[in-house]
């Protein structure tokens, strides 16, 4: 399982995020929001190349992601809007691709189709820290396929998500800050200890549970 730290906004936070043990770090291409960065002036990015970092996008032209992508050296690239599927053919398989909730739970089938060849990112709102309802996603989760989980995780909940959905990536922004764009150390430190023990003990045997 990834650990995605999302929202950061200059180099340091991004290599503290990463060396708290962090597998991605995001940074947020859309203008307007509270944790937005101007790519032309974020080249400091390019320093961070190859440890994991993601462009984060929402209804951007494919130009404009293809070359932040180039200039930046990113390593992902998060399409957060509404976004042609076309494009995923270009952008090749290191994509986090949005998938919204509807009436309680994502379109599995899109969640299906999109994992052959990306990873799904199910968030039932734009990036805003709404939080899923897990027990309905849990329910109708097909077996074996693989997504990420956005939405209103924190360290006191992401444990709880680990368990009930067993997710390829979590998503976190504001459930690890003192304020937005800020990170928290000591929370994102507590989000991927809380994370990290609940995929271990997922992994365990069941007799090794129940001791």
């Amino acid at each position: 399982m990834r650990i995605k730290i999302c929202g950061l906004t200059s180099a340091d936070a991004a290599s503290a995020v990463l060396d708290a043990g962090a597998d991605l770090v995001g940074f947020v291409f859309v203008e307007g929001t509270p944790r937005a960065l101007d790519s032309t002036r974020a080249e400091w990015i390019r320093r961070l190349s190859g440890r994991g970092t993601v462009g984060v996008f929402r209804n951007a032209s494919l130009e404009t992601v293809i070359e932040t992508r180039q200039r930046l050296r990113l390593d992902w690239v998060q399409l957060h809007g509404s976004e042609p599927d076309e494009w995923l053919d270009q952008l090749g398989k290191n994509v986090l691709r949005w998938v919204a909730v509807d009436n309680g739970g994502p379109n599995w089938d899109r969640v299906q189709n999109l994992a052959q060849c990306v990873m799904p990112l199910i968030d039932p709102g734009a990036g805003d820290g709404q939080v899923c309802e897990w027990t309905s996603l849990a329910q109708k989760r097909p077996p074996a396929v693989s997504f990420g989980l956005a939405g209103g995780l924190c360290p006191e909940n992401v444990a709880e998500a680990v368990r009930r959905l067993r997710p390829a990536l979590v998503d976190v922004s504001s459930g690890v800050e003192s304020a937005p764009g800020i990170k928290d150390l000591d929370r994102v430190r507590e989000f991927v200890s809380q994370a990290r023990s609940a995929e271990a003990a997922m992994a365990a045997p069941q007799s090794s549970r129940r001791d």
